[in-house]
């Protein structure tokens, strides 16, 4: 199933004045980006595939019109996926892309996923010396 265009182009639209905004395809659909990582995706399966801290997800997945997130029927702790009633208007849009930036940017500066990515790299380079 293609990506819906009219929803990556209303996501654009939102971005055009924000730095740093890529897009590539992946993950079935239009994934936009930053130097933080993936905030929202434009999903092929429908709806919009937002990236949320874990600790936040119950909470959002009690708001209407959304949904967890599943890929290969494997759940997504840090995605979950908002049907498109819940982006109807800009403001709907807005606040679901404005909280996958805040997810992704928090993702990063967070660091305990690269502290155990620089462990493990540091142990390698041990047992190659």
């Amino acid at each position: 199933m293609a990506y819906d265009e009219e929803l990556a182009e209303r996501i654009r639209n939102l971005m055009k004045t924000q730095r740093g905004v890529t897009e590539r395809k992946m993950m079935g659909g239009l994934t936009f980006m930053t130097a933080s990582g993936m905030f929202c995706s434009a999903s092929g399966k429908g709806g919009l595939l937002v990236r949320v801290e874990p600790d936040s997800r119950d909470r959002f997945l009690a708001e209407r019109y959304v949904q967890p997130a599943d890929m290969s029927g494997r759940r997504m702790t840090g995605f979950i996926r908002v049907m498109p009633e819940g982006y109807r208007t800009k403001a709907g849009l807005k606040k679901w892309v404005e909280r996958g930036l805040a997810a992704a940017s928090a993702r990063t500066s967070a660091g305990p996923k690269r502290a155990r990515n620089a462990a493990s790299k540091t142990g390698r380079a041990k047992r190659d010396e």
